[in-house]
């Protein structure tokens, strides 16, 4: 019964994203400096109002302002502490969020977003539809792309059937960076690598970012995946490639025939050794039990021989009889 309420779910899901407007953000990052103008791109369709909200490392979402695509009506009513420092204006199919002069305090990661709604059944639901966000850094340094390093595929037999592939991006200015893979076989074409074709994990520390990609080994085709890294400074490929060769086709060992014997089963066997263990601790305790009876009859007896011999060298006297006369 439980079934019937998560499929409904799953559908009612499906047809409001199927119904949901898309919001592209493209830049990764911006780099400004301190007194310098920041614009942030929003691309947009299918909204009316679009809402741009900033948040901080350390903070939460904290609304801005709001647009009116139609006519370009700005609203700032949502007592934002810096509200006086943004403006933004509507492009074709596009939304722009604007810092005339950008201070240190503006520093911080711009999502714009709208309002999103879907009919299932007879009611009407609505809901908050994101961008992806670009994140602001105020720095006096120049762009630096990163360098990119790749690593051999692992090839372990715990992965069951599956290869590692290791790319690390460094010493770039600003510090983020996304990661995308492709692949390619020998005569076949460029494939870009979806999340259903396999699992990364990032890793950031100080001046480096690491990505690992856990893919399957296909059965047939050996695979030369190539990694990419996007950056505020242009898009940076790995200089070399991974291979990850095909899965070896399991190997079949030859039947074996068996020769039946007449030794009991190994259960049989095991119950066995384990009454045989009982027995012998019976046994042992039985042999402690009798060898501390013996022992105490013993000291018992010495006890006993002790007192013989005071008692021997002692005389008993017997009153004398009574004579009697006739």
């Amino acid at each position: 019964m439980l079934l019937l309420p998560a499929a409904a779910l799953c559908c009612l899901c499906s047809a409001l994203v199927a119904m949901a407007a898309e919001l592209t953000q493209d830049q990764l990052s911006l780099t400004r400096r301190v007194d310098e103008q920041a614009s942030f791109s929003c691309g947009t369709d299918q909204c009316n109002w679009i809402r741009w909200f900033q948040k901080k490392d350390t903070g939460t979402f904290r609304l801005i302002l709001t647009i009116d695509t139609s006519d370009g009506q700005i609203r700032k009513r949502y007592n934002h502490p810096q509200e006086d420092d943004f403006t933004a204006e509507i492009k074709q199919n596009s939304c722009e969020l604007k810092i005339e002069k950008v201070k240190r305090s503006h520093a911080a990661t711009y999502y714009c977003a709208c309002w999103g709604s879907g009919t299932h059944i007879s009611f009407t639901v609505y809901f908050l539809i994101f961008g992806s966000g670009t994140k602001l850094f105020v720095d006096d340094r120049p762009l630096v792309t990163p360098v990119v390093s790749v690593y051999p595929a692992a090839s372990i037999a715990a992965l069951d059937g599956k290869s590692s592939l290791l790319c690390v991006a460094s010493n770039m200015v600003p510090p983020l960076v996304q990661f995308s893979w492709t692949r390619q076989r020998e005569g076949g074409p460029l494939e870009t690598l979806s999340s259903a074709d396999g699992e990364q994990l990032e890793l950031r520390g100080t001046g480096r970012t690491a990505a690992i990609m856990v893919v399957d080994r296909h059965a047939s085709y050996t695979y030369n995946y190539i990694c990419s890294v996007r950056h505020e400074g242009g898009t940076v490929e790995a200089p070399a490639e991974q291979v990850v060769c095909a899965n070896p086709a399991p190997t079949t060992q030859a039947p074996t025939t068996q020769i039946p014997t007449t030794q009991p089963p190994p259960v049989a066997v095991a119950w066995s050794q384990r009454q045989v263990k009982l027995l012998c601790l019976l046994y042992t305790l039985l042999m402690v039990k009798s060898l501390v009876y013996c022992g105490g009859l013993a000291l018992i007896h010495i006890l006993r021989n002790r007192e013989r011999p005071a008692a021997a060298h002692q005389t008993t006297e017997f009153p004398a009889a009574a004579s009697t006369s006739h």
